[in-house]
């Protein structure tokens, strides 16, 4: 069978699945759908309607997607652990409680930045239901680290191999990705190849062909995708949309993001020393595409982020969730150009601090805008407009318009006109965007009835696109240029050499 004849074979698997489960309006899926009313009464799942997910990386964030689809069958108690993946002793636990008191604190000090409620009238849609999906199978190369989330799901099917558990396992549905950046975009290619329904964990990949990549794979193959980037389902994203295509500040010109990350080691550090692989690791799996390189307990869990061989540093980790609402919000598309400094690093990780400008053109009556993106501890500039005693986010963005200024914490929370004044004056319009059930919730709902999700691969790859281009202009600031991007050639145009980091040489055995 040839490689063509392989893919339509599973592409035609797939859509019989999905027909199973009524995403198409034929009669055949009419009559396979059983309303939940008919079998069960208010809150019953029919069998036919349970789409059957796997997920992939599940010690941590994974975990949690997991368990915001499916309640699991036995309790489940998630791990208080280090950045490392070690337990918290008591004196940790402490520790931890008394910074999220202080962080609740601070927030009340704000001012202002109480959440936003819905006009009156407007009713908000339910909380994210559980039971939307049935979880089919696990799959995670550290059996110890996962542990919690494979005990919580005890008829699940267990695998190490995310390829083994695709090839074995023909009635997964969908899948979710919850493993460290390095290896989104592969698994997520496999998935989507076998008709599989894609959710994947922020951001959506590691580089900007693999974005490109995943964006061309999940068209071809018609399924249902959504990255992880959880604010954008939320009602405060909605809100920011409205107010600015509102005309609340005007035309938007400048934009500034900023987040407190890292909180993991980034900079001019070495990398740590390499020590026997434990048992309950299949490294080599771990590292998938990436360079083979030692294994170490320090960068496996949670500080992954900060090695440029495996994560995308605190652009990558934070951009998702705040560069994502004025990127929504102004239609920014691709930049033209881009440029950037930072503090010391090496080939090893990430730098500690970031100042990276970007430069879009103008869309429609939309004026051209800069975009300010910084991080290691960095904020926007203060503006005249916020209050005496008011303090900025510590992650957040500003938007300045030629009529106002519009501030919201990460994620897009708590979105403000400032000064307060201007809020309270403020005459909201009735809302108009469709809102959403939760992040996890609309790509489950998008898998029945074969809509779109908001977040989906064609609009996550390029925000995320667009991030990886600042990751580009930070490795590039030595050559004391602004770059200019031929988004439509995927190229640059005035320093050649830079296109060099459009992506990596991935190991022997990977492709994409």
């Amino acid at each position: 069978m040839s490689k063509d004849e392989k893919k339509e074979e599973q592409k035609s698997s797939a859509l019989s699945r999905r027909n199973f489960l009524g995403m198409t309006a034929g009669t055949a899926a009419a009559f396979t759908i059983v309303p939940r009313h008919v079998l069960g009464g208010a809150g019953y799942q029919a069998p036919s309607e349970m789409i059957n997910v796997a997920g992939i990386g599940v010690g941590a964030q994974g975990g949690g997607d997991i368990q915001r689809i499916s309640d699991p069958d036995v309790p489940i108690q998630r791990p208080q652990r280090t950045q490392t993946g070690q337990p918290f002793t008591p004196e940790q636990i402490a520790e931890q409680e008394a910074q999220q008191a202080a962080r609740m604190a601070a927030m009340q000090q704000q001012g202002g930045q109480q959440r936003q409620q819905p006009p009156q009238g407007f009713q908000m849609p339910e909380r994210e239901p559980v039971h939307l999906a049935n979880i089919y199978a696990l799959c995670d190369v550290d059996s110890q680290y996962a542990g919690y989330i494979f005990a919580g799901y005890p008829k699940a099917k267990i695998y190490t191999d995310y390829r083994r558990m695709l090839d074995n396992e023909k009635e997964i549905d969908a899948i979710v990705i919850g493993t460290p950046d390095h290896n989104h975009a592969h698994i997520a290619a496999y998935a989507m190849k076998m008709g599989k329904h894609v959710y994947c964990e922020k951001p959506l990949c590691k580089t900007i062909y693999e974005a490109r990549k995943l964006a061309e794979i999940a068209k071809e193959m018609d399924v249902v995708t959504q990255m992880g980037n959880q604010g954008h389902a939320s009602e405060d994203a909605r809100l920011i949309n409205e107010w600015i295509a509102d005309g609340a500040i005007g035309l938007v010109r400048e934009v500034w993001c900023w987040t407190n990350r890292p909180t993991w080691p980034q900079g001019d550090i070495p990398r740590p020393a390499g020590v026997p692989v434990p048992g309950h690791i299949d490294w080599d799996l771990w590292l998938g595409p990436a360079p083979e390189k030692a294994y170490n307990p320090d960068i496996c869990h949670f500080v992954w982020r900060g090695l440029r061989d495996y994560g995308t540093g605190a652009l990558g980790d934070m951009g998702a969730h705040i560069f994502d609402h004025p990127f929504w919000a102004l239609n920014l598309g691709l930049p033209e150009k881009i440029q950037a400094s930072s503090t010391p690093y090496n080939d090893e990780y990430w730098p500690q601090g970031e100042i990276i400008t970007y430069e879009f053109s103008a869309r429609g009556y939309m004026p051209p805008v800069k975009l300010t993106w910084v991080d290691g501890g960095l904020t926007a500039p203060r503006p005249p407009e916020l209050e005496d005693g008011r303090r900025l986010p510590t992650s957040g963005a500003l938007y300045f318009g030629d009529k106002g200024v519009l501030m919201h914490s990460d994620y897009g929370g708590s979105p403000r006109l400032i000064p307060e004044t201007a809020m309270e004056a403020y005459e909201r319009p009735d809302p108009w965007m469709e809102r959403s059930p939760g992040i996890h919730a609309e790509w489950i709902e998008a898998i029945k009835n074969g809509k779109k999700s908001s977040t989906d691969f064609s609009y996550s790859s390029r925000l995320v696109e667009t991030m990886m281009l600042g990751n580009v202009a930070v490795l590039m600031a030595n050559r004391n240029t602004t770059l200019e991007y031929d988004a439509v050639n995927m190229k640059f145009t005035n320093l050649p050499e830079a296109d060099d980091l459009l992506h990596y040489e991935y190991r022997k055995g990977w492709a994409l």
